[in-house]
């Protein structure tokens, strides 16, 4: 049995529970000073202060890794990505830096469908490769577990493969992959107009095949003017629950369309992106359990208004932050710029942030049982960060701190500072 014992660490995040938390509850972030945590064979079986666990341990026993000055907390957990992808989308960015809209580029053939082609034509091995190296930038910021999503073929062929290409980076890297089919991320050219087809192709021919393949855990839609409504989305959420998919929605991020409250009607997971969720629908997520998945990082790079964030808490949502990294709208991955921008334009405060990125995080991706906090019965996926405070996490912006990452028990990262 592998033994490795965390000592002294300045301040320890343990973040603990099994489910999300909501409003005020998000700024309990169970922190302990002079922290220790315990860990065998990459399980976490104590957490503790160093003087309370120093009595269980022969320390004889154990590696001990000494955390002195350091914050340790649980490994984050973004909770939705893009990642695998062929091609890239810089020109656009250069667009919208002139003052073009994101749909007025949608709406000329570039945005998601842009990204059809380079993503077909991309081997499995060229998909593999680049997933890889962007599952590396993702460690090295710190994330342990992430969710990726299919939607760049809407073809079968295409979305199986990148389904596929998730589940052998799974098996093969450190990083926790969690899977989610978005064949109706946009309307092809071919299919507008006949978006129900379009919707029963993804449900009749693609999804029994991703079942059976077991490539995806969760179903997703773009619910938006222009792609699909809310008649289409609840049409297509509904079958997709009834074939055994867990599911989430990209809603109201560019128009108040009502995906918010389709949301909660139908018993999504998480409602994503909500720019523009009406004060109605953020009562009925609170009141039906659904997390509120925000991706501030797209927001900032649209140059469009945050997520209503800090209502959304004090209303008594459970809240997650995300990247969204994609091709197109939101090419970065940085936690240290969520943090920033959840902290300085969102008026979230950093213990509430930190929840957004772990525990619940991980509720996002139905997840909250084995990760997203550090406490006994949980998988040890810890993150070292340079510093001896979260509070350095904001005062420190956009820099990244972290300085060693756990998983499964195992060291899988770490930054010597020069």
């Amino acid at each position: 049995m592998k033994k490795r014992y965390i000592r002294h660490a300045s301040e320890l995040v343990t973040c603990k529970g099994s489910a999300p938390k909501h409003g005020k509850e998000m700024s309990d972030i169970g922190l302990i000073k002079d922290g220790a945590v315990i860990i065998h064979d990459g399980k976490i079986v104590a957490v503790g202060t160093t003087e309370e666990l120093d009595k269980q341990v022969d320390v004889k026993e154990y590696e001990v890794i000494d955390a002195t000055g350091k914050t340790v907390m649980p490994g984050f957990v973004d909770s939705h990505t893009h990642f695998i992808f062929g091609g890239y989308r810089a020109d656009e960015f250069s667009w919208r830096l002139k003052g073009d809209s994101y749909m007025s580029i949608m709406e000329r053939g570039g945005g998601i469908n842009a990204t059809v082609v380079p993503t077909r034509e991309a081997t499995e091995e060229e998909l593999m490769e680049a997933g890889e190296e962007r599952l590396n930038r993702m460690l090295e910021f710190g994330v342990t577990t992430v969710e990726g999503k299919s939607g760049y073929g809407m073809d079968c062929d295409t979305e199986l493969k990148q389904l596929r290409v998730m589940k052998k980076l799974d098996e093969k890297h450190p990083v926790d992959i969690v899977r989610t089919f978005l064949g109706p991320h946009s309307v092809l050219p071919e299919w507008k107009g006949k978006e129900r087809e379009f919707i029963e192709e993804q449900l009749r021919v693609v999804m029994p095949k991703v079942k059976e393949e077991n490539l995806a855990e969760f179903a997703d839609i773009f619910t938006e003017k222009n792609v699909f409504n809310i008649e289409d989305s609840e049409y297509y959420l509904t079958e997709a629950k009834k074939m055994g998919f867990k599911l989430k929605i990209h809603a109201d991020e560019i128009y108040q369309l009502g995906g918010s409250e389709l949301a909660a009607r139908v018993g999504a997971v998480s409602a994503d992106h909500l720019l523009k969720a009406s004060d109605e629908g953020i009562r009925q997520m609170r009141d039906a359990g659904v997390i509120s998945t925000l991706l501030p990082a797209t927001a900032f790079s649209l140059k469009e208004e945050y997520a209503p964030g800090r209502k959304m808490i004090d209303e008594g949502c459970a809240v997650a932050i995300a990247s969204d990294l994609n091709p197109g709208s939101c090419f970065t991955n940085s936690i240290p710029l969520l943090v920033a921008l959840g902290c300085i334009y969102m008026n979230m405060s950093i213990e509430e942030v930190i929840t957004a990125l772990t525990i619940n995080g991980a509720a996002a991706v139905d997840r909250a049982d084995t990760v997203g906090s550090l406490e006994p019965g949980k998988q040890a996926d810890i993150v070292f960060l340079k510093f001896p405070s979260i509070h350095f996490m904001p005062y420190h912006t956009g820099i990244n701190l972290v300085e060693t990452v756990i998983k499964k028990g195992e060291t899988v990262y770490h930054k010597e500072w020069k």
